[in-house]
């Protein structure tokens, strides 16, 4: 009687480690996800600041050529 009990007590053990293997491979799966959408979003940022210093550098040529032709040549 004992070892019934205790076939019947290591198959629910085994069928519930199963599961806690699988949602933790899902919650493995969703922390990696999350984890590249966040690489992404530094991406993005880097990417922006890029383009934001572009641009400034572009604007203090245009505005350097502005002033530069709104003084008077000396010949």
């Amino acid at each position: 009687v004992n070892q019934r009990k205790l076939d019947q007590e290591v198959k629910t053990l085994q069928v519930q480690a199963a599961q806690f293997a699988r949602q933790s491979g899902h919650w493995i799966a969703m922390v990696e996800s999350f984890n590249q959408a966040l690489k992404e979003i530094g991406d993005v940022e880097n990417w922006a600041r890029s383009i934001e210093l572009d641009m400034r550098t572009i604007a203090t040529a245009l505005e350097y050529v502005y002033k530069g032709q709104l003084q008077p040549s000396c010949s």
